[in-house]
């Protein structure tokens, strides 16, 4: 189901990463259905074409406004690529949507293996971190100047879950993150925001449903909202234009268990 309305196509670049499945392919396919250029990036291009696909083709020019780039967001040299891709063939980049993200198992802080912690802080923050670099090179240089960042933040950029230390220390990083860079790109005509997003249903979030590790020990069940709508919150910030700025945006469940949490 479509996140809203179609319209016209129109002359600005998105990119979105980790856009193969879950939040970044609504994220991407709204973008597209809502008119812009849209470069779909993840680990798998099969995964990216079929994400593309999915989003259906109401002006029969899926061909020309959709790309997918198969990218490893912890490797600088794949995302120079990426965006040398993204150059060549749209010439500029309006919006990034900082999405590529990984978890790990909950398990007792002291028990989380070194790899998996590396692996979590490398894709949600530094993977983050080289995609930004990147824009801010671009969107400095282009002409007209500036664009948009918007990060992926989640609630556990404000209150962690049980045995969720990775996760939530690389959340908390991101934050830190859109302040800076909301601070350097001021200058430069870059406005930097965060979505914070709690309990999208998608396939990682099925276990939400059969019951999550709460803070005081139990485990219970807890809500969960239509994704459609976490495309819809970054549709309200992609469309706003660059003199303002939603520098932070939560998008909830409205019953999770949030504020109060624990």
């Amino acid at each position: 189901m479509n996140a809203s309305p179609a319209h016209p196509p129109h002359n600005r670049v998105a990119l979105v990463t980790g856009a193969g499945s879950g939040i970044g392919r609504a994220c991407a396919n709204a973008l597209l259905i809502n008119g812009w250029r849209v470069v779909y990036s993840g680990r798998r291009l099969d995964t990216l074409q079929a994400a593309i696909a999915s989003a259906g083709d109401p002006f029969g020019d899926i061909a020309e406004r959709a790309l997918a780039v198969p990218t490893d967001v912890t490797d600088p040299a794949s995302v120079a690529a990426l965006f040398a891709t993204l150059q060549q063939r749209f010439g500029r980049l309006d919006l990034l949507f900082n999405n590529a993200g990984s978890g790990a198992p909950a398990v007792p802080l002291e028990e989380l293996p070194y790899d998996t912690w590396r692996q979590v802080l490398d894709t949600n923050l530094t993977g983050a971190f080289l995609c930004t670099q990147q824009a801010f090179r671009l969107m400095k240089q282009q002409s007209p100047r500036g664009g948009r960042i918007v990060n992926n933040g989640s609630i556990s950029a404000y209150a962690p879950r049980p045995h969720s230390v990775a996760y939530t220390a690389s959340k908390h990083g991101v934050t830190g993150l859109t302040k800076t860079a909301a601070l350097d790109g001021r200058h430069f005509d870059i406005a930097v925001g965060q979505l914070d997003i709690g309990n999208a249903q998608t396939d990682m979030t099925v276990r939400m449903r059969q019951g999550v590790p709460q803070a005081d020990g139990s485990v219970r069940p807890e809500p969960v909202m239509d994704v459609r709508h976490v495309a819809d919150a970054l549709l309200t910030m992609a469309n706003l234009p660059l003199e303002a700025n939603v520098q932070f945006m939560t998008v909830m469940a409205t019953k999770m268990p949030y504020v109060g949490r624990g």
